[in-house]
């Protein structure tokens, strides 16, 4: 039992022996004592005067000493007007101590075979294009939020929808049909993804140069717009497509599987990965078969020009078209295909999508045009909405020039992790291997714990400089102090020192030793915490909180050099666990941190 739930209970336990009361639940609060007083929790003694029936200050002291005569683990106490200040005795922080020590998964549920079975979607990338800064967060949220969620005990498939059909890649493939000249990914030297999206930028400079063309001939844009033969050939092909022709088909296979063999290149060096992929191609039929149902039992209805829709006035939003007048599926109706194809592949009890929040309404939409067709699962669909990112204006180039490529992205990380490593010094001594491996850590670290330590529903500025800072809130001063405790536990080994498995209760401690104590004993109900939120950033800023705190100790305190045993080990017990949290949290927000730096 917690320190917090153990003071919990004691009070509970005070009031019946004061009172003669019971006390409701959820009337007590128990928060951690702020810096300024004395004490290692308070209870805010307000809510509780109704059953003293007397003043804050007299309630606050009743209790306090009811408790320090009563209650092993309260050592002491101070009142603050309403405000009870426990200080906790010094056994039970070294029993938690204890606990932890002895628990090499400290802070993490386990999965068990009666652990509900959730569906985190993440990444949703279009086949017209290399995967950009957009999809680094959107990736790096859904695999860290699949994290947290197993850390609470929850069976997790992590997957992907990739959008492969629709007009965006017959743009592409159109382009290279025109003016690619048979090039490949091997005969250009081209990542797949990268070339593909080259000739999705190529149809819309040749786009845009025959609708000015044609608005020169007095026509306005919407007038252009019907008149472009090349919008009018890149829909052809999409019906063509849609129609089983075999060359589009044949080359619409042979694009996508460049974009692919890209995309799974830029997973791996971004250290995400997925348990099933779905595809667009193969969900949207599925779609559009439910949504054909949806007509026949008059949950849809079909206009004059044979398009398909549904009205959602009823329940405060809009009229959604599912089906286009030529018979093509939008978005809406792939979504409707792939959710019934998911809870038809598992037994989810949760579906959460991790897309952006410009897509809010539409995944209300989607909720509410399940639950219309009957899906029971409808209802449960969590949006997992998050803010854009973006880069300070000039900051790095894009392949594109309008987004900011993946690839360039973790390029540019890794160069300044080694620039700023080599002035520091921080690699020398290592071999060129071992500094190569440090440098991805922190380059990758750096840009994974910016954005992840940022709420992940508030849009963010990511600034590329301020990421690798080792003394800054970031992954570098994380990484380095766990490379600096790594150190002193090697130390220790090779001067033969054995801790022992506990330590006696008896062991004194300081203030800073508590405060590292108290603040170790926070981390399961941050895991906890960050589950329930759907936000990493708490793990983040736990972890960063857990650093300062541990640096302040080794600041003030001496450890390999302390004379008396017992302190010694205790220091050494103190310093393995934080370096077993916050390899814990890292790990949980998808960050590898170094061993060496």
């Amino acid at each position: 039992m917690n320190i917090e739930q153990r003071l919990s209970d004691a009070v509970v336990s005070a009031i019946k022996m004061l009172y003669d009361a019971d006390v409701p639940a959820g009337l007590l609060q128990l928060q951690k004592t702020k810096k300024e007083f004395q004490g290692h929790q308070t209870l805010v003694v307000f809510p509780l005067l109704r059953i003293s029936k007397k003043s804050p200050e007299e309630t606050a002291h009743d209790i306090g000493l009811c408790l320090l005569q009563n209650e092993e683990i309260v050592a002491g106490f101070n009142v603050i007007k309403g405000f009870l200040n426990l200080t906790v005795a010094t056994p039970c922080w070294i029993a938690l101590l204890n606990e932890m020590n002895a628990d090499p998964q400290y802070g993490i549920r386990p999965v068990t075979e009666r652990s509900p079975l959730v569906m985190v979607e993440y990444s949703s990338p279009n086949t017209n294009k290399p995967l950009h800064l957009g999809h680094v967060r959107n990736n790096l949220l859904g695999f860290s939020l699949s994290n947290i969620l197993t850390a609470n005990g929850r069976k997790v498939v992590r997957t992907n929808i990739v959008n492969d059909r629709g007009i965006h890649i017959c743009k592409s493939m159109l382009a290279w049909k025109k003016w690619g000249e048979g090039v490949t990914p091997a005969s250009s030297g081209r990542k797949g993804d990268h070339l593909v999206g080259d000739f999705y930028v190529l149809f819309d400079r040749h786009y845009k140069e025959e609708l000015q063309n044609i608005e020169k001939q007095g026509l306005n844009c919407a007038e252009a717009e019907a008149r472009s033969v090349l919008m009018i050939e890149a829909r052809e092909m999409l019906r063509a497509w849609e129609a089983g022709d075999p060359e589009v088909v044949a080359l619409w296979e042979t694009m996508n599987n460049w974009v692919y063999e890209g995309f799974d290149e830029t997973y791996r060096r971004l250290g995400v990965d997925f348990d099933r992929i779905y595809y667009e191609s193969q969900t949207y039929l599925e779609g559009r078969k439910t949504v054909l149902d949806g007509l026949e039992r008059g949950i849809f209805y079909r206009r004059d020009d044979g398009s398909v829709w549904a009205d959602l006035t009823g329940e405060g939003l809009d009229e959604k078209l599912l089906l286009r007048s030529d018979g093509t599926s939008v978005y809406m109706t792939q979504d409707i295909g792939t959710a019934k194809l998911r809870f038809d592949d598992y037994p989810i009890e949760q579906m959460i999508y991790v897309v952006g929040n410009e897509q809010n309404y539409h995944f209300q939409v989607l909720s509410v045009l399940l639950d219309k067709l009957g899906f029971a699962f409808g209802k449960n669909l969590v949006h997992f909405s998050y803010g854009m990112v973006e880069l300070p204006e000039g900051k790095m180039k894009s392949r594109e020039g309008t987004v900011v490529d993946a690839d360039d992205l973790m390029d540019e990380m890794i160069a300044a992790a080694r620039e700023i490593s080599g002035e520091l010094g921080k690699l020398d001594g290592l071999s060129d291997e071992e500094a190569g491996e440090i440098i991805r850590m922190i380059g990758l670290g750096a840009l994974k714990y910016f954005i992840l330590k940022v709420d992940p529903r508030k849009n963010m500025v990511f600034n590329p400089k301020e990421s690798i800072d080792f003394n800054g809130n970031t992954a570098s001063f994380i990484q380095y102090t766990h490379a600096r405790i790594c150190s002193v536990l090697r130390k220790a080994k090779e001067q033969e020192l054995v801790l022992p498995g506990q330590l006696p209760l008896s062991t004194p401690l300081s203030p800073k030793e508590e405060a590292l104590i108290q603040r170790l004993a926070e981390y399961a109900a941050t895991v906890c915490e960050a589950g329930e939120t759907c936000s990493p950033a708490c793990i983040a800023n736990y972890v960063y909180d857990l650093v300062k705190e541990f640096n302040q100790f080794y600041h003030d305190y001496s450890i390999l050099n302390e004379p008396d045993t017992e302190t010694k080990n205790l220091r050494l017990m103190l310093s393995a666990n934080t370096a077993k949290v916050i390899r814990s949290g890292m790990s949980l927000l998808g960050i590898d941190v170094p061993n060496r730096m």
